[in-house]
């Protein structure tokens, strides 16, 4: 059948055996076109034509219950009348008759079925039900599924292509992505662009069953790829995803565009951690976390990937900017800056080496300004660069300006000095193991020069911006290989540290039917694991409060215990700076008449007295299980603004002990905890302190849903947690 030859493979294997290895599906040697047909608008004839235009070696087989013939070949009435083993089968039928067709496909040992069709879970509760069981019926069928809702999937080298689109470049980028629209911007100006291309497409759809952290396994194995770039929408399993992305990284560079920036947790009212931890400030710490690169514009997604597929990362963060005009120079260093990417100084050596080829107005510090010493000979840009690049200080170049425009602006026999230029360039970067990017006022005009420095994959583009951007991540990924986080694997050991006493806390709540610990429970339990909580006691009575006071000895305050009032500030359940027996007393009958007013229905267990805490900066420590990644950490301005103000960090946990301090200094409002108005600066040491003790008491509890320190009093010598909320999980085994 058009010169096939049958591989080696065993015809035979077990079905636990094709389905556990992906190799099955994405280098699959006989394709199903299930709901094939003859009528030229439909899938299954334009997917089979595709396979036939694109010369794909494997075997092809339509299959249609009415049975005939499909472009010239036997169309089968069943999959089970197909007498050769079958790698995947592409579905095009409609979403009702996919339960059956998964089941033909199980008898027949297929390893993974492409289905195409919408109406499942993005389209409510009935297409959820749907996808339910399309999904159960795969498991049992033991039959991995592309999709549902999904463009397809291309194999680009091997010419298996599922998904129609014409003159896919190949290349060494794996793309995934949860939308085809984005999926044909990217490709197209792949083809447009760029020399550069893919080696598979993945419509990754509803992610059904094959999850992104399955996907970025195969392509982390495999030897063709070299990046990875992906559009999300959303992670079924986002923990599971970064576990594999931190592994990938390190291997491979992921680049990433994250989609749905609003704030999912708003309609969480539990905790105000809870109503703060919006997609991105979570999905962005976390991603950076294993490594990915995130990229918020659209138009630099694939660059960025060309960049990272094609030329050696920077590690120590440090550039130079090479260009023939003051202007983009400086523009350059103003976005370079932006990035966070340094440019330092160059050495005394190769400063004086670049006067002697550069005029005598020259800036050779870094920026460099050629100042028209290229007009009459641009093999220049070829001297310096290689000048610039052996200075130990220089992990990367960025060649801004003119360079590819010479001969069409000046002279046409410039030209051949910028081919010999752009040929000497190339060779630059094996020799130095350090990379170049180009940004060209003429690089619309395509010359040859530059079409010479994409051929040694020095990447060239007529954005500024853009140029910019795709160094900066060359230093981030490099960043992300020479300093690797420790913790960054995002694996709990759950129960790891938990003590007897603080599961008896947790028990006893759950007993008594309560999903919330009261705040002397919540305390303890952070006492036993030596967090800084203040001094107080419950008082069930006016009496016991006044007692209770005089005991503390100073000002006081008092607070209501109820499981069902959990913002006591608005049920009017706080009394600050009580003293004397008859002031704490009034307060008490206050606060009981307040919270009774507020919900009548509440369990009203008294007051809790403490301790006024001391002046200081009031922050917010808090904890969530995040729909996609699980347990997050927050850490950010406390009080009663915290919400209004909303200046917090997130980490997915666990964290590593060197990332309370970068969570800490993260927060607009850090200069505040540095010491204000002649404030002395917080005890910073006692608040990281207390963000690892929060992050191993989560770990320690898997029955923690969510906790709230707020707030939480940092002085110059120490921390107070001043009120303690910790809400459990609804179902806890």
């Amino acid at each position: 059948m058009r010169g096939y030859v049958p591989s080696m493979r065993n015809e035979n294997p077990s079905i636990k055996e094709n389905n556990m290895d992906l190799k099955r599906i994405f280098k699959a040697e006989s394709v199903a076109i299930i709901g094939a047909s003859r009528d030229e608008r439909k899938r299954g004839y334009q997917a089979i034509k595709t396979l036939l235009n694109e010369k794909y070696e494997g075997k092809i087989y339509p299959v249609n219950p009415r049975g005939g013939s499909v472009l010239g070949m036997r169309c089968y009435a069943s999959i089970l009348d197909i007498d050769d083993l079958i790698d995947i089968a592409l579905i095009t039928t409609p979403a009702g008759t996919i339960p059956s067709v998964l089941k033909d496909c199980g008898r027949k040992g297929v390893a993974g079925a492409v289905i195409i069709a919408g109406g499942f879970g993005e389209l409510g509760k009935k297409g959820k039900k749907l996808e339910k069981e399309i999904i159960e019926t795969a498991k049992r069928n033991n039959v991995r599924i592309i999709g549902p809702n999904t463009s397809g999937m291309i194999n680009v080298l091997e010419n298996l292509n599922l998904v129609g689109l014409k003159d896919v470049p190949k290349g060494n980028i794996a793309l995934l992505t949860q939308s085809g629209n984005i999926a044909l911007h990217l490709i197209t100006e792949a083809q447009l662009k760029s020399q550069k291309g893919f080696s598979y497409y993945v419509g990754v759809g509803n992610e059904a069953d094959l999850k992104f952290h399955e996907y970025l396994e195969f392509f982390t194995n495999d030897p063709n790829t070299k990046a990875i770039l992906m559009y999300v929408e959303g992670l079924r399993e986002g923990r599971k995803f970064l576990q594999q992305a931190y592994k990938t990284t390190e291997k491979k560079p992921i680049i990433l565009l994250k989609s749905g920036r609003s704030s999912t947790g708003s309609q969480s009212a539990g905790s105000h951690t809870g109503a703060l931890a919006g997609i991105s400030e979570v999905a962005k710490s976390a991603f950076e976390r294993a490594g990915i690169i995130t990229i918020e514009n659209p138009d630099e997604l694939f660059p960025a990937a060309e960049t990272l597929s094609s030329l050696p990362p920077i590690y120590n963060n440090s550039i130079a900017i090479f260009a023939d005009g003051g202007g983009h120079a400086t523009i350059a260093a103003d976005l370079l800056t932006d990035h966070g990417v340094k440019m330092p100084t160059l050495g005394k050596k190769t400063q004086e080496r670049l006067k002697e080829l550069l005029p005598a107005n020259a800036s050779v510090r870094n920026p460099i300004d050629v100042a028209g010493g290229a007009d009459a000979n641009p093999a220049i840009f070829a001297d310096c660069a290689q000048i610039i690049l052996e200075d130990d200080r220089i992990g990367g170049l960025l060649i801004a300006g003119l360079f590819g425009g010479y001969g069409i602006r000046f002279a046409e026999k410039l030209k051949f000095m910028e081919e010999d230029a752009a040929h000497r360039m190339g060779k630059l970067i094996k020799q130095t193991g350090k990379p170049i990017v180009l940004h060209s006022l003429y690089n619309f005009a395509r010359p040859h020069s530059l079409d010479l420095l994409r051929y040694y994959d020095i990447p060239v583009y007529d954005s500024l911006d853009v140029s910019c951007k795709c160094i900066a991540v060359l230093c981030r990924y490099g960043h992300k290989l020479e300093v690797p986080h420790r913790k960054a694997n995002f694996v709990f050991k759950w129960g790891d540290r938990a003590k007897k006493e603080g599961e008896d806390i947790i028990e006893n709540a759950l007993k008594e039917g309560r999903r919330v610990l009261l705040e002397h429970e919540g305390k303890e339990l952070l006492k036993l694991h030596g967090a800084p909580v203040s001094l107080d006691r419950l008082a069930k009575n006016a009496d016991e409060a006044v007692k209770i006071a005089k005991h503390i000895g100073g000002k006081v305050v008092l607070k209501i215990v109820s499981p069902d009032i959990l913002h006591k500030t608005d049920a009017g359940g706080v009394k600050l700076n009580l003293k004397k027996g008859n002031e704490v007393r009034t307060a008490f009958n206050e606060i009981i008449e307040s919270a009774r007013l507020y919900n009548k229905k509440a369990d009203i267990k008294g007051c809790i007295v403490s301790r006024m805490a001391g002046e200081g900066v009031e922050v917010i420590i808090g904890t969530k299980i995040d729909d996609q990644f699980g347990p997050v950490i927050m850490f950010g301005v406390g009080g009663i603004l915290v919400e209004v103000v909303k200046d917090v960090a997130f980490r997915v946990l666990p964290i590593s002990r060197t990332a309370p301090k970068k969570m800490i200094r993260e927060i607009k409002s850090f200069p505040i905890l540095n010491g204000v108005r002649g404030r002395p600066p917080v005890d910073q040491q006692a608040l990281c302190s207390l963000l690892l003790t929060v992050s191993e008491i989560i770990e320690a509890y898997p029955a923690i849903h969510e906790m709230d320190l707020n707030p939480v009093v940092a002085h110059e010598d120490g921390v107070t947690i001043v009120d303690a909320r910790v809400i459990l999980k609804k179902n806890v085994k």
